[in-house]
């Protein structure tokens, strides 16, 4: 490197130009402050700065918010983690600007769930990067999101019997469970003792923190009383346990669900598809506000845009009378 012939108080990479002062790498000159003082500052941090690029920030945030996630949120989070460190994997953060985001997208598109739980992740990951002070701004900001699909497969209640007759004994309750309370599969796998209070089953689900009692039925009743007498004489703090202690990983209880449904002959079947079902029952007996009640939404719209085109209407045809068809 030539050494300055002007400037030479400036550290390294740093030069005074157009009444600023610019920190120049790799080609690119990025403003640090027009007085000396806020200038080294900002150089200080710069290069102070982890050194990775955006992998080791994608990393270090998901390590950082990972405590505070449910354990399907998890999975899915470092499944759109491991493709951003692969198309990102040349960038420093402050390079990433707007438009690169929106390739991203525009290269996911043919997967829209996926190209949208990448720009969930990126957001996260830039909204912490702006808290840290390694970059200025989030350049996920004004990039919508791509629609999806909805879901709209309902198990039949012949569909549900022909799975739950080939599942696991420890299945067959879940499966009980889940379709009884309507909660997602990651709360019925994590339901404590403590939760079994004298009201019913409490709930306090792991996607929106909503709070809930699933009242004590006889249905409800029995199949508690089945899961406890399955733990036999085990001391263990949840209803459901694995090999290991704890509670089942969903990841488990997904590949029995599916080899259950795979030799049962039913094609399309999901866990979750068990809460739609359970829903869409509650429904049909109870009205919409119990249904939004049992699902824990916030408000009745929400569980009409979950169960939208789950069950068809039953409406009557006209009436013509006999006669309409024999008279000439």
């Amino acid at each position: 490197m030539r050494p300055r012939k002007k400037d030479r108080h400036l550290p390294p990479c740093v030069y005074f130009k157009h009444g600023t002062h610019w920190y120049v790498k790799a080609g690119k000159w990025v403003d640090i402050g027009a007085d000396l003082p806020t200038a080294l500052a900002e150089y200080a941090r710069k290069v102070g700065e982890p050194k990775g690029g955006m992998p080791a920030l994608i990393d270090e945030v998901i390590e950082h918010v990972r405590p505070t996630l449910a354990e399907n949120t998890c999975r899915q989070y470092l499944g759109a983690a491991k493709i951003l460190k692969r198309k990102l994997a040349e960038f420093s953060p402050e390079q990433v600007k707007s438009r690169h985001v929106a390739g991203i997208k525009r290269n996911l598109s043919a997967k829209p769930n996926m190209a949208n739980r990448c720009l969930t992740v990126l957001r996260i990951v830039f909204t912490w990067a702006v808290e840290w002070q390694r970059v200025d701004s989030n350049p996920c900001i004004g990039v919508k999101r791509l629609p999806e699909a909805k879901r709209k497969r309902l198990l039949s209640d012949a569909e549900w019997k022909a799975i739950y007759l080939k599942a696991g004994p420890r299945l067959k309750l879940i499966m009980r469970l889940q379709l009884l309370t309507g909660q997602r599969i990651g709360d019925v796998l994590s339901i404590r003792r403590s939760q079994l209070t004298d009201a019913g089953v409490e709930f306090a689900q792991q996607k929106t923190d909503a709070r809930l009692v699933v009242k004590w039925s006889p249905d409800l009743r029995s199949a508690v009383e089945d899961a406890l007498a399955l733990l036999g004489e085990a001391q263990t703090l949840t209803l459901f346990r694995s090999s290991t202690g704890g509670p089942p990983d969903y990841s488990s209880v997904r590949e029995q669900f599916a080899n259950a449904a795979a030799e049962a002959g039913v094609e399309d079947a999901r866990p979750n598809d068990q809460r739609a079902q359970s829903g869409t029952k509650i429904k049909q007996q109870q009205g919409k506000a119990a249904a939004t009640a049992l699902l824990g939404h916030v408000n009745p719209s929400q569980t009409e845009t979950y169960l939208r085109d789950r069950e068809a209407p039953e409406v009557e045809g006209p009436s013509l009378g006999a006669q309409f068809w024999t008279s000439k």
